[in-house]
């Protein structure tokens, strides 16, 4: 098993304890966090495979999760600006990830669709996709770039439905 096998594999028992309850939301991105900045201290530079790209989608999303973290911690209103720049780079990055595993994949073998969220904000923009090819992976993203490629090649599906996380993606942190 290579390094990034043992990350997935290692990423899969923390869901796995958050599922049932043996961790919070926090402790879980915490946990990915800190497993993802030991794999790796920067996402790959080239990616030239599905894997690759997974790890980078994690890598960014991470760091914006605990960059968000931190925002809601701070006071100081100059430093809540530069998280706000930093949460916004890490998830425009993410998306290039997306954009590369689903260029990876051509498209194939993937079910997308807008996700029933309790946020009236992310309502009617947060999407998933699930990558059918891949045990348990699924992506998210609010792209319009993104969006709208599914749409072109025609694996967006017009209706809204409940995340297959939805126990993740509709708890806070």
């Amino acid at each position: 098993m290579n390094a990034l096998q043992k990350y997935f594999s290692y990423r899969q028992s923390l869901i796995n304890q958050y599922v049932k309850g043996d961790m919070t939301k926090e402790e879980y991105l915490d946990s990915n966090l800190e497993a993802v900045l030991s794999l790796r201290d920067k996402p790959f530079k080239y990616v030239d495979n599905v894997e690759k790209g997974l790890f980078n989608y994690q890598y960014y999303n991470a760091m914006a999760k605990a960059c968000k973290m931190e925002q809601r911690s701070c006071t100081d209103r100059e430093k809540n600006l530069l998280y706000y720049d930093k949460i916004n780079y890490y998830y425009e990055s993410k998306d290039r990830a997306t954009m590369k595993i689903l260029r990876l994949i051509d498209y194939k073998n993937i079910e997308a669709y807008f996700i029933k969220v309790r946020s009236k904000y992310l309502r009617g923009r947060l999407f998933e996709i699930i990558l059918k090819d891949y045990e348990g992976i699924i992506l998210h993203s609010q792209n319009e770039g993104i969006l709208n490629k599914l749409r072109e090649t025609g694996v967006f599906k017009e209706s809204s439905k409940k995340s297959l996380i939805d126990y993740y993606i509709n708890s806070k942190y």
